[in-house]
């Protein structure tokens, strides 16, 4: 059960993940902000994690350091803002099943960032180490088939004789591909370089509850900021109502950003970074099926192509990975523990010398002898 819960843990963030790309599409659609959705998104998440970390990590949680502290700052610039905003973005010009099959581009990028900050070992000598930089290699080339080629739509579930769910008609954002992939793109190295900063700042600050709170209240000072910039001092833009905008809100702070941020920080300290966004593909199989049946999403040949390129570069990458982790880390045997005592000798040893003597339990009737 020990070794399985890694698993279990990274597959239930893919499903958390794929929910809300089918419920921050459906808001998009109706006109929400993303730089709002940000902001209040991290808010529900520091609300939530925050009791959390006071109650449960008062003992164990260290010192503020000034480096860690300008950590926590780029993590918040990193994931929450850059990230997240560019990823909404691009989901606004793409499609929630192209943003999620162009997401799996995220384990290569991780791989390449561990490699250079040596988080992660290669050995070209090895038939492990070459496939990890192969499928890196094919990783990057499916991502670039998704985005430079379109190809025919695939009716797959009739949905292009279906209409959007959640649109009113005249709000459905008009699509330009190349555009929101490189949107996704840059947010994919983004969110990469949070992992391994994430990985950096849990050896200083090994406390994941209070980590996860501080990140979630730089991100929501940031983003608050970048927001009133970008926005131009809109107020309506950030009213909120019982309607899905508030359930994506609702939705992401707690489920992607809250847990997703402690589950990923607990995994990473005994997995590594790159262990953790070898799941992407998971949560692409999720919304290819829910975006058809929800969203009425089309589905071009170009993005299967790339998708499937980007499958077997992944696969590759975490097989070399697996076989790595089984060279490095051999199976330790554990010895039995022995009950000994010291003794130390006083007559004709020196003071400082030791001897371990074993205990030896004798009947009561035996000790007078």
């Amino acid at each position: 059960m020990q070794r399985t819960k890694p698993y279990l843990a990274v597959i239930w963030l893919q499903f958390g993940y794929a929910g809300m790309n089918i419920i921050a599409t459906i808001a998009l659609n109706q006109g929400m902000s993303h730089y709002v959705l940000v902001v209040y998104r991290h808010v529900i998440a520091m609300a939530v994690m925050a009791p959390f970390a006071i109650v449960f990590e008062r003992k164990v949680r260290p010192r503020m350091s000034l480096s860690t502290f300008f950590k926590i700052l780029g993590l918040g610039l990193l994931e929450p803002v850059m990230d997240q905003n560019l990823y909404y973005a691009g989901l606004k010009y793409t499609s929630a099943s192209f943003t999620s099959a162009l997401c799996n581009v995220l384990p290569a990028l991780t791989f390449l960032l561990a490699c250079i900050f040596r988080l992660e070992k290669v050995n070209l000598k090895k038939a492990h180490g070459v496939a990890k930089v192969v499928g890196t290699l094919v990783t990057v080339a499916g991502a670039m088939i998704m985005t430079l080629i379109k190809g025919p739509a695939l009716d797959l579930m009739g949905s292009k004789r279906k209409v959007h769910v959640g649109a009113q008609p005249g709000e459905l954002v008009k699509k330009e591909w190349v555009k929101g992939s490189l949107m996704l793109t840059a947010g994919c190295f983004c969110w990469a370089c949070f992992m391994i900063l994430q990985a950096f700042t849990l050896r200083s600050y090994p406390a994941e509850l209070s980590l996860t709170a501080l990140v979630c209240l730089a991100g929501t000072i940031e983003g608050a900021v970048v927001g009133l910039v970008m926005e131009r001092g809109d107020k309506k833009v950030w009213s909120i109502r019982w309607d899905a905008k508030l359930l994506t809100v609702v939705y992401a702070g707690i489920v992607c950003s809250g847990i997703a941020y402690y589950v990923q920080g607990v995994v990473m300290k005994t997995r590594g970074p790159v262990f953790i966004s070898a799941f992407s593909p998971l949560s692409m199989i999720l919304v290819a099926v829910l975006g058809s049946f929800i969203l009425s999403e089309q589905i071009f040949l170009g993005s299967v192509i790339g998708a499937i390129i980007i499958v077997i570069g992944l696969y590759t990458v975490v097989w070399g990975k697996s076989k790595d982790s089984k060279v490095s880390t051999p199976e330790i045997e554990e010895e039995p523990i022995s009950l000994e005592l010291p003794k130390v000798e006083t007559d004709s040893k020196p003071l400082n010398s030791i001897e371990f003597v074993s205990i030896v339990v004798r009947p009561p009737d035996q000790l007078s002898s």
